[in-house]
């Protein structure tokens, strides 16, 4: 191989490594600040490039993508001389490469710094109740101002969030000590209510017995009633069956009487019969027939029953 074609093949050689070295594959939500000459001319998005040897460089590789920056915990000074620890969560996203890079230099530390000036701003017009229970309000307002600043440095905050607020020592214990006692509160609230409805559902439980029991009552009473009125029938029935076969066979006999023509003397010893049964019984007064109120009567119907019987 002659020298000529040896230093061909090696400069050829050479242009290739150059030339590979400087193709780029930008990678998916990555940019590259591509400057010429030392002056930015261009972003290159996603895809293949290839820059020109020793002219163009990459200023910046910049992420697109939403990211999240936990800064450390910063002092900050309520409105009623407390000094807390806050620290705070910050998620951005990279909207302008060009800006990102050239307009502020170490953007992390800028919106750090941005973020506790603002912090103590907004806490310092607060007094510790209303900073422990308006964090919402905080992360709104923290987030309106870093967004609004951030815009010349092509950053987009999406939102800020306090992670933690740390009040002194002796504030937490008394803090403590209070959500102790809400909670002992809390809890003897709860207990008079369990309390208070055990009661009512044991009164209530009584009325029902009570009710029953008055039930029962009424229910015995008027079965007891019933079977007084259900003997009373029975016995006014039977009493009066009784009269009625008397009198059916009294007026049996008198028409048995009527059916043999008995003789005038004959009535009149019936009649005498018939006193005789009522004086043998309990009544106080008697009441003797016309007929034989005279003894003389009774004495010649007797001598002339007597005689009959002699013929």
């Amino acid at each position: 191989m002659s020298p000529l074609t040896f230093i061909l093949l090696t400069a050829i050689g050479v242009l290739a490594v150059i030339l590979i070295s400087n193709v780029r594959i930008v990678p998916q939500a990555t940019v590259y600040v591509m400057e010429r000459l030392g002056a930015y001319y261009g972003t290159w998005e996603t895809g293949l490039r290839i820059k020109i040897p020793f002219i163009d460089r990459i200023a910046k590789r910049v992420s697109i993508k939403e990211q999240v920056v936990d800064f450390k915990p910063q002092p900050v000074i309520t409105k009623d001389n407390v000094t807390m620890q806050i620290d705070t969560v910050v998620f951005f996203q990279v909207t302008d490469a060009k800006l990102y890079t050239y307009g502020v230099e170490r953007p992390m530390s800028a919106i750090e710094n941005l973020t506790a000036t603002t912090l103590r701003n907004i806490i310092g017009d607060m007094e510790l109740d209303h900073t422990l229970t308006s964090r919402d309000i905080i992360n709104t307002r923290i987030t309106a101002t870093l967004d609004t600043a951030t815009d010349k440095w092509g950053i987009k905050v999406n939102r800020v969030e306090l992670k933690n607020i740390l009040p002194p020592r002796e504030i937490q214990d008394a803090m403590e000590k209070q959500m102790k006692a809400e909670r002992e509160r809390r809890e003897a609230i709860l207990r008079a209510e369990g309390e208070k409805r055990s009661q009512i559902l044991v009164a209530e439980g009584e009325k029902e017995s009570q009710i029953l029991r008055a039930e029962a009552e009424k229910q015995r009473q008027i079965l007891q009633a019933e079977a007084k009125r259900e003997a009373l029938i029975h016995e006014a029935t039977g009493q009066a069956e009784a009269i009625r076969l008397v009198q059916e066979a009294g007026a049996k006999a008198i028409t048995l009487l009527n059916e043999a023509h008995p003789t005038k003397e004959v009535l009149m010893l019936r009649s005498f019969e018939a006193l005789q049964n009522v004086a043998n019984g309990q009544a106080t007064k008697l009441i003797i027939p016309s007929e034989i109120q005279s003894l003389g009567g009774l004495s010649s119907a007797l001598k002339e029953m007597l005689s009959g019987d002699s013929k």
